[in-house]
């Protein structure tokens, strides 16, 4: 029976890296994985393990207890998602993020490049890498008329965000991820990731500015369309952001969950969203008047524009991981590894190789379950440093790279032959960086 559910999560998760040669949405495979393991499991009266008291063998009849343990844990991540991304929504429906532009000034490719990379950095690890990427190639096709410059720009914007996601833990799902799960902490994961992640940045972007393609100047394109900035947009901006880089203090002061501070920022945005659309609307009443009027409401529009295909997939995908980890496999898995390969820092420095290739979400998922070191030991903030820049290296090999090839229809092997070269020198640099940190200065 163990072999079937091994069976079915590697059937799940080629699904899932094939999702645009299969075109299924990768959260189809990722729930049905997830629930048919969690069947046999149950079904199979599998013996499970706590993994709250080192893999201490419990009577089957605990799989519901476990099953609720791994949901809120779950819960905790996909709560925590909810509340970032209707932010961020709220700050989009004032079209607070057109604030930005006024900083880019100048007419040089090379400034420019310099400008929208950190840019980049900084809004990634505040609104996560994906968020930054859409708001920044947003710009920059306001920016930049000719797309064939414009491709040259976008693949580096997608080397700059998944660097500055790396670094912050509301940045990037993995590092989330780690840092709701207690692996990390906020100060530590700054610590001894920024730096790595700063060279991943600038070695590209130092690279590019000789590429022809970053050489001369551009004639920056005026406001084409009718979009206009609301005059409380960039109110809401600094609000917006503010709220969201409030949640680890709120975390550190009170050590409470971050979704509880996640909750307290968005009250906090909604209120004044509210105000400032001057809607008179109540959030959570559920009377005809109210859906008459739902429209109006700017917080009723931002819940509307989550990506709930994503929250599903998360849901799915770490929750079948859980089932891996409640049979003992992960851990079994991480010492035959370790035998085979005993340095730590070759096994996740494939780990984020492997995240160019496979969504890094279920691989950092499947590391917690395989690495038993403590909270902010220095393998934590590794892993969370190559899942994160490493999936730059191919165009799919990240949330920001894969939207990046929606909007700006970027060809897979044109990323490849001109951006991949540059995103391996970012990575490698970075890791090579967080070694020497690690052995001889921290």
């Amino acid at each position: 029976m163990e072999t079937l559910v091994i069976g079915l999560f590697i059937l799940g998760y080629l699904a899932i890296t094939l999702e645009h040669n299969l075109k299924i949405d990768k959260l189809i495979p990722a729930l049905a994985m997830m629930a048919l393991m969690w069947a046999i499991i149950a079904l199979g009266h599998l013996p499970v393990f706590d993994v709250n008291t080192e893999l201490k063998q419990l009577d089957p009849t605990h799989l519901e207890e476990i099953l609720l343990h791994h949901l809120g844990k779950t819960a905790e991540i996909i709560i925590f998602l909810l509340g970032a991304m209707t932010i961020v929504e709220i700050i989009d429906y004032f079209n607070g993020f057109l604030s930005i532009k006024k900083f880019i000034k100048t007419e040089s490719k090379k400034g420019l490049l310099w400008i929208f990379g950190i840019l980049a950095f900084i809004l990634s690890a505040i609104i996560d890498n994906l968020t930054a990427t859409i708001v920044l190639i947003t710009i920059l096709q306001k920016v930049i008329a000719d797309r064939e410059t414009r491709i040259w720009f976008a693949g580096l914007i997608i080397i700059s965000a998944n660097a500055g996601g790396s670094w912050s833990p509301i940045g990037d799902v993995t590092t989330t991820m780690l840092w709701i799960g207690k692996k990390v902490t906020t100060g530590q994961l700054i610590i001894h990731v920024l730096l790595p992640s700063l060279v991943c940045l600038i070695l590209p972007i130092i690279v590019a500015s000789f590429l022809p393609a970053f050489k001369g100047k551009i004639n920056i394109s005026e406001e084409t369309d009718d979009t206009k900035t609301h005059k409380r947009g960039g109110t809401m901006l600094y609000l917006g952001l503010g709220s969201i880089v409030f949640v680890p203090i709120f975390k550190t002061i009170t050590h409470l969950p971050p979704y509880v501070g996640m909750m307290l920022s968005l009250a906090l945005v909604a209120t004044f969203a509210e105000i400032f659309s001057k809607s008179k609307i109540n959030i959570t009443s559920l009377d005809s008047e109210s859906d008459a009027h739902q429209t109006s409401s700017p917080v009723h529009k931002s819940l509307s524009k989550i990506e709930l295909p994503s929250i599903l997939f998360f849901l799915g995908i770490l929750l079948a991981v859980a089932g891996l980890e409640s049979l003992g496999m992960l851990f079994n898995f991480a010492e035959g590894l370790n035998q085979a390969i005993p340095n730590t820092d070759v096994v996740i420095g494939l780990l984020g190789f492997g995240s160019a290739v496979i969504d890094n979400v279920p691989l950092v998922a499947a590391s917690m379950g395989m690495f038993s070191m403590t909270l902010d030991d220095p393998v934590w903030h590794l892993i969370a440093y190559s899942a994160g820049t490493g999936g730059s290296i191919l165009i799919i090999g990240s949330a920001a790279g894969v939207v990046a090839m929606g909007m700006e229809k970027i060809d897979f092997f044109w990323y490849l032959k001109k951006i991949g070269g540059l995103a391996l020198i970012g990575f490698l640099g970075g890791f090579l960086t967080f070694v020497l940190l690690r052995d001889y200065i921290l």
